[in-house]
């Protein structure tokens, strides 16, 4: 493989020539490659990616075994439930008018994408697994639903091996007319690992629903970018609990368009911020002229649990129409002080007390999982990140120790 730069690489990739392909050329040479004056990169370290050499890594594609859940290994299908219609298609629909230069670039790179069409009601866990070290790989998921049906996906990501290796992923989700899609992405992100840039486009016809919940934790860099396009009479709802430490830099930046009359979008995050983490939510709502009647809301909280934390938070409205209902907001600070000092008068340590509190302040995110199983599962991310162990695993396996956390001294 050869190693070179992605502006490099892109002077002399052979492309297979397809109207959607073409459509994505054009677009990147009109956006240009992002550098940190870009304002949806200005906060991450976009330049470091970009300026290093890397080699563009693409597996084989293998027989897809039978099992429980789709299992996609270094951006290929290796294992998927039988009654799924999973395959990979040179042909995909690409939006046209994405903000991100990278969304095109990820479809660049990618000969064909992983096609999933749901059918039917569904409950999809998708795991994604990074073997490789030092190298780019760019995969693309594109998602369609038939109408009229209900499918919950949830994503999770393995990548401690893949060393140093950028991922470039994303998926295109077309919800049909009356259908109702829920996502659940839980992510955990060790320095030194993967650093992902995840480019995603959602676009939701008549009377469709779809809810979106992200969970960001870890100690390393991320982004995600999402723009989802509204159709008539659609909802669409996005949930987003970021915590960082170390010196992570993660986050969120969005575009929520409404491009058809009675739409409703809510858009609400929560993020934690530690030692010299940089937290990121740049969320837009773009209400159209044909978006009347939407109703729209968006709300950033970050809570700050040392002096050198940081949080870039920037919500925006861009209406085109009067006849709308749009509200957005943003708020960072640290931990109240008067519920600190109501815990500590009950006998409570002030390093419990704070940790009640930040527990409770994800638990509003967390607990809006309607599935059991996937609720638990994100508690214990969070927990793992947070106390350095699962509360609920500890139940889960207890053997009624005497000891308390609670009992200890400050």
């Amino acid at each position: 493989m050869q190693t070179l730069t992605l502006k490099e690489g892109l002077q002399s990739l052979q492309v297979l020539q397809t109207k959607e392909t073409e459509i994505a050329v054009s677009r990147l040479a009109e956006l240009t490659l992002p550098t940190k004056k870009t304002e949806e990169y200005r906060y991450f370290d976009i330049d470091a990616l970009l300026s290093k050499k890397w080699q563009i890594y693409r597996a084989k594609k293998a027989d897809i075994k039978v099992s429980d859940i789709v299992e996609i290994v270094d951006g290929v299908v290796v294992s998927a439930p039988k009654e799924l219609l999973i395959s990979y298609s040179a042909q995909r629909d690409i939006d046209t008018k994405h903000f991100d230069a990278l969304y095109y670039l990820g479809h660049i790179l990618s000969p064909e994408v992983i096609e999933l069409h749901c059918k039917s009601d569904a409950n999809i866990k998708i795991v994604h697994r990074f073997t490789q070290a030092s190298v780019l790989l760019a995969y693309r998921l594109q998602i369609k639903t038939s109408p009229n049906i209900s499918v919950n996906i949830a994503e999770s990501f393995d990548g401690h091996a893949a060393k140093d290796t950028f991922v470039l992923y994303g998926y295109d989700l077309h919800v049909q007319r009356d259908a109702r899609v829920e996502l659940i992405k839980d992510e955990t992100l060790i320095e030194g690992s993967y650093v992902p840039v995840y480019s995603n486009f959602i676009e939701l016809e008549a009377q469709s629903t779809v809810n979106i919940f992200s969970f960001d934790f870890g100690n390393a860099d991320g982004l995600q970018l999402l723009r989802a396009k509204l159709g008539e009479n659609s909802t669409f709802n996005a949930k987003h609990l970021l915590y960082a430490k170390g010196n992570g830099k993660r986050g969120t930046v969005s575009h929520i368009v409404h491009a058809k009359k009675n739409a409703t979008s809510s858009q609400k995050a929560k993020n934690i911020l530690q030692d010299k983490a940089r937290g990121i939510f740049d969320a837009l709502i773009k209400i159209e002229h044909e978006g009347g009647g939407t109703k729209a809301y968006q709300n950033s909280q970050a809570v700050l649990l040392n002096d050198g934390a940081y949080m870039a938070s920037k919500p925006q409205l861009e209406i085109y129409i009067d006849d709308v209902e749009a509200s957005h907001g943003s708020s960072i600070g640290e931990l109240d002080e008067e519920q600190l000092f109501y815990l500590r008068s009950r006998g409570i340590t002030l390093q419990e007390a704070k940790k009640i509190l930040i527990l409770a302040f994800a638990n509003d995110i967390i607990d809006g999982i309607e599935d059991r199983e996937m609720r638990e599962s994100v508690h214990i991310s969070f927990e793992n990140v947070y106390y350095g162990e699962s509360q609920l695993e500890c139940m889960a396996t207890c053997h009624n120790c005497s000891d308390t956390i609670i009992g200890e001294k400050s």
